[in-house]
């Protein structure tokens, strides 16, 4: 019960920590490009990753290693970041925050292809409940709603779930930290050679709570979280504890209301709390 449990404790620092990301993300598009804002993003953390790689003389990956690294690399460390900043410039974070109910199953499935994980058939149906609840809420919004940016979350989502099954089941070799700092590294020549591509010719219009944003993004969304969330999926099963994730939403809706002053409606939270009911049966039926 103690790996089990430890790693639910894992995942829902993790949990914590990213539920700032779409907020923080949200913040930072005002005044910066998204592409800039992605690659940016993935500079700065590269170079702490090899800091820190360094630091604790920790050993090369294998080769066969590499191919895994490397989706990794590109689900969530380009794919999910880039396209959730796109999707942002088209809807509010508090309406993109309800698309990370997708994750969990999303995340389950991979898992089952992936780290050869087999929940029980009552965890499907939790699952697909909680995604149906996500879907029903965003086809409800009508033309309040954006296609572009619904259809951009969704794309955010699926990347983002490959890369978490990928990024945990690879974690059980090398380490839930190394993980993410060896997929940052893998990155980090393409990254920099973008950056400079993107760099901005100004940086005038840039506000203090925009370079807040960039520095959260960098260091806790693209870094210190995966430090926990790796670690979690890896103890404690990649589909029981990824339905933390249904947590998320709950976390960012009340960020985007307290610090971004969005509007959060009786829907989306009804929505929110639906779906967050839903973890506890996933969970039950996990293993």
């Amino acid at each position: 019960m103690e790996r089990p449990a430890s790693g639910w404790l894992y995942g829902l620092i993790g949990v914590v920590i990213f539920s700032g990301s779409l907020p923080a993300t949200r913040v930072a598009v005002q005044s910066l490009d998204p592409v800039f804002l992605t690659v940016a993003r993935a500079a700065i953390a590269g170079i702490l990753g090899i800091i820190l790689l360094m630091a604790f003389r920790e050993r090369r990956p294998e080769r066969r290693d590499l191919v895994s690294l490397t989706v990794v690399s590109l689900g969530v460390v380009v794919g999910f970041p880039l396209l959730t900043a796109l999707a942002l410039q088209y809807v509010t974070s508090a309406h993109s925050i309800v698309f990370v109910g997708l994750l969990p199953l999303c995340t389950a499935i991979f898992a089952v292809i992936r780290g050869g994980e087999r929940p029980k058939p009552a965890f499907w149906v939790f699952s697909v409940l909680g995604s149906a609840l996500v879907g029903g809420f965003a086809i409800s919004q009508g033309l309040s709603a954006s296609p572009v940016g619904d259809s951009l979350m969704l794309a955010a989502i699926i990347a983002c779930g490959f890369g978490y099954a990928e990024g945990a089941t690879l974690s059980r070799r090398l380490g839930g930290w190394q993980v993410i700092c060896w997929a940052l590294v893998i990155s980090l020549p393409f990254m920099l050679v973008l950056t400079a591509i993107y760099w901005p010719s100004t940086f005038e219009n840039v506000t203090a709570p925009a370079w807040t944003s960039l520095a959260y993004v960098s260091l806790f969304s693209m870094l210190i979280g995966f430090v926990f969330w790796y670690r979690g999926l890896a103890l404690g099963g990649i589909a029981s504890v990824g339905q933390l994730q249904l947590l998320q939403p709950f976390f960012g809706l009340a960020l985007a209301a307290t610090l971004l002053h969005e509007p959060v409606t009786p829907l989306m939270l009804g929505v929110t709390v639906a779906v967050i009911a839903c973890v506890f049966g996933a969970r039950r039926f996990s293993r």
